[in-house]
């Protein structure tokens, strides 16, 4: 839910609204926010409630599991207002930086390769030790959950089969005659990765974001980049492709905080929740969502509940 704190609140609200108009750059884009002036949203070292502005990427499973933060931080008596759909990890990154952001829910593999494409971290424990040594002073992040949603190379079962494709591996021999999608900066991310790691070069990269595995089933792309948890996996017949060189690392929900805005409280409640969160349960949730057309709020109630933290 989104909530008003008065003068503080406004004034925030306004900064981050002229953020937004001028663009969301990633590191190297300049910051989108004027550090000097962001106003903190809670004391990295005291306790009690304090305040939190909690932001999503611009799917429906990062407004899920902001909505989870949200109201688990409700519940134990923090002030929360949300911020959802901001955009990409470019984004969104620097706003958490520049404390306009006081935590956004993240994935520890997708997060490290954002700061460093040439990371080789692959496993959770690996992925979160490197992520910690590299991360700048102004963030951190939270205990990892056992719930994990990979990147994945997928492509139709009907492709799979005509072209014998069983790892990213094999599509070395067809990729440059197929048509590859994912979000808009998927390009950006992975282009150069795949083609040192894999050999792959595609006849075309196409822009397709939320409709990736959509754009799979119609035939629009031959290979997209689709979330493991997507329960479009399922519905659309499609098959992600084995990644025998671990060239998308471990995938781990994490929380990521700017430090002086985080207290006790905060810290402790986003790690609880983290404890019970599974992949099993998040898929779950993503079906209510997907297919039932459930809000993402509702269903992240529903779970908080059942899970004694709501």
């Amino acid at each position: 839910m989104r909530r008003k704190y008065g003068i503080a609140g406004a004034f925030l609200t306004a900064m981050l609204a002229l953020a937004a108009c001028g663009g969301g750059g990633g590191t190297t884009g300049g910051n989108p926010l004027d550090t000097t002036s962001a106003v903190p949203s809670g004391s990295a070292s005291g306790g009690g409630g304090g305040k939190a502005v909690i932001g999503s990427f611009d799917f429906d499973e990062s407004v899920l599991l902001a909505s989870i933060y949200a109201q688990a931080l409700e519940a134990k008596g923090v002030q929360v207002e949300e911020k959802p759909r901001i955009g990409s990890r470019e984004a969104v990154y620097d706003q958490v930086k520049g404390g306009g952001l006081t935590i956004v829910p993240e994935y520890n593999g997708n997060l490290l390769a954002f700061i460093d494409l040439k990371a080789t971290a692959a496993t959770t424990e690996e992925v979160n030790a490197t992520l910690k040594e590299k991360l700048p002073a102004e963030l951190e992040v939270l205990d990892s959950s056992p719930a994990e949603d990979k990147d994945s190379l997928s492509v139709s079962k009907d492709t799979q089969t005509k072209q014998s494709l069983t790892s990213i591996e094999d599509l070395a021999k067809v990729s440059k005659t197929m048509v590859v999608g994912g979000p808009p900066e998927f390009k950006k991310r992975w282009e150069a990765r795949f083609k040192e790691v894999y050999g792959l070069e595609f006849k075309e990269w196409k822009p397709t974001g939320p409709t990736t595995a959509d754009a799979l089933k119609d035939g629009t792309i031959q290979v997209g980049n689709v979330f493991t948890t997507d329960p479009k996996m399922t519905a659309n017949n499609l098959v992600a492709l084995e990644d025998p060189k671990n060239i998308f690392p471990a995938q781990n929900v994490l929380p990521l905080l700017h430090k002086a805005s985080a207290n006790d409280t905060i810290r402790t409640t986003l790690n609880g929740v983290s404890a019970k969160l599974t992949t099993e349960s998040l898929l779950s949730m993503m079906q209510k969502i997907s297919v039932n057309k459930d809000e993402p709020a509702v269903v992240a109630k529903e779970w908080l509940t059942s899970n004694g933290l709501g």
